[in-house]
């Protein structure tokens, strides 16, 4: 009988413990998603939010001390010039911003088109999951900001993502996906999130609740709504991982979605000169359709499509492609540079990240304007690339210089580059 009361004392202890503990851990406050925001882009969150003894810990001090000089770096070189050239030189700006190829790339979207009410940005990787560190060790956090600042580093550095590269690192990390790459960038730059939310998109152009799951979804992304001191009033962010390419995009949906927003502005960064091969050519077709205005450096559309309808403003310094591109090499555009008389600017963008090398062209719908007179492409002319048979299809171009003056870029080429940034056209 002692035994027995024993044995009910114990087990009305231990239940009377586990309730107390699941009390408490429902009533236990959760990170905001600002406040989680702002301590993975190595920010102070809020002073009562339970990530903030975190900021306590040696590893976060040293992470947050590293950023700020990181990011102090990149806003001396880069943010803070480029926000005084689109002061001082870009006006009319729409509503509406697309960026495609982008990846989470919103640092020089907002840096570009810091006014915009919606940015639409699309790559191919994914979202991945809105993260929840209160389901992480204190040594899954330090090597998951650890995995997030390596994954920062060449887009810091040089302004762009390596696709490739990228890819890997979201799918292993824990902090996965394009979303915590989002939310730093957005912390970083002064924003203040509200929400985030997972959807799936369908091939109608309409976007789902992941809850919803609905069969064959063509695309995957994420919403998030932000506002700044700067605007004030909310924004959206809508990031979609989708095939742009022309067999994905004309079922994806992705293009009625964005039909449905109108015009807006358009951002091309490096674009891996995809847009220049014909199996990119229906979201090239749809971005100068719905675009007002067009900056871009030479990776994004090629300067012949600009011909006719179009006032072009360059800026910086062609110098043609990487050796990697060296195929794409664009003479026309190279008069464009000469004959408007570029203004210079002080900051790299794109492939060609050293200074003084870089380019970026301001193409602005004028139905009236000829930017210059295009030149016909011959009947049944085709590229090499085309004509091999067994690689990506490449538009003939009639803006190819001269062969002596580019045979040692021609024979640095590789044979697809469009492979070393994510895309098998």
């Amino acid at each position: 009988m002692a035994r027995m009361r024993v044995t009910v004392a114990i087990a009305a202890v231990v239940a009377i413990a586990s309730s107390i503990v699941a009390v408490s851990a429902r009533a236990e406050p959760s990170a905001s998603i600002n406040d989680t925001a702002r301590f993975i882009a190595g920010l102070q969150p809020s002073p009562g939010s339970p990530l903030a003894t975190y900021t306590n810990d040696g590893y976060w001090k040293q992470y947050a001390q590293s950023f700020d000089s990181a990011w102090e770096g990149l806003e001396r070189r880069q943010l803070s010039k480029i926000r005084a050239m689109v002061s001082r030189d870009f006006n009319n700006r729409q509503s509406v911003l697309f960026y495609l190829f982008s990846g989470p790339d919103f640092l020089y979207a907002d840096a570009f088109f810091p006014s915009a009410d919606t940015y639409v940005m699309a790559g191919l990787e994914p979202p991945g999951q809105i993260p929840d560190l209160r389901k992480f060790s204190r040594g899954e956090i330090a090597s998951s900001l650890r995995g997030l600042r390596s994954s920062l580093d060449s887009v810091m550095s040089y302004s762009f993502f390596r696709t490739k590269s990228m890819r890997i690192d979201f799918s292993r990390a824990k902090l996965n996906g394009t979303i915590p790459v989002l939310m730093t960038f957005l912390a970083r730059s002064g924003k203040t999130i509200y929400d985030i939310s997972l959807f799936d998109l369908q091939s109608d152009g309409t976007l789902h609740p992941v809850e919803e799951n609905i069969a064959n979804p063509t695309g995957k992304g994420a919403k998030i709504i932000f506002s700044d001191p700067n605007v004030g009033k909310k924004r959206t962010l809508y990031y979609f991982s989708t095939d742009l390419s022309d067999s994905g995009i004309k079922t994806s949906g992705f293009l009625t979605f964005g039909d449905k927003l109108g015009h807006g502005d358009a951002f091309l960064k490096s674009a891996s000169y995809l847009m220049h091969s014909d199996n990119f050519s229906t979201v090239r077709d749809f971005l100068l359709s719905h675009s007002v205005s067009l900056l871009q450096d030479d990776s994004g559309i090629p300067v012949r499509f600009f011909a006719q309808g179009w006032q072009l403003h360059p800026y910086g310094r062609y110098v043609g492609p990487i050796d990697l591109f060296a195929g794409q090499y664009q003479g026309k555009l190279k008069e464009v540079f000469a004959k408007e008389k570029s203004t210079p600017i002080d900051f790299s963008l794109g492939y060609r990240w050293r200074p003084m090398e870089s380019n970026i062209l301001l193409a602005v719908k004028d139905p009236s304007a000829t930017a210059f007179e295009s030149e016909p492409v011959a009947a049944g002319k085709k590229s090499g690339v085309e004509a091999s048979g067994s690689k990506p299809k490449v538009e003939a171009k009639a803006d190819t210089p001269s062969r002596p003056r580019y045979r040692r870029h021609k024979q640095q080429t590789v044979s697809n580059p469009f492979q070393i940034f994510g895309y098998s056209p």
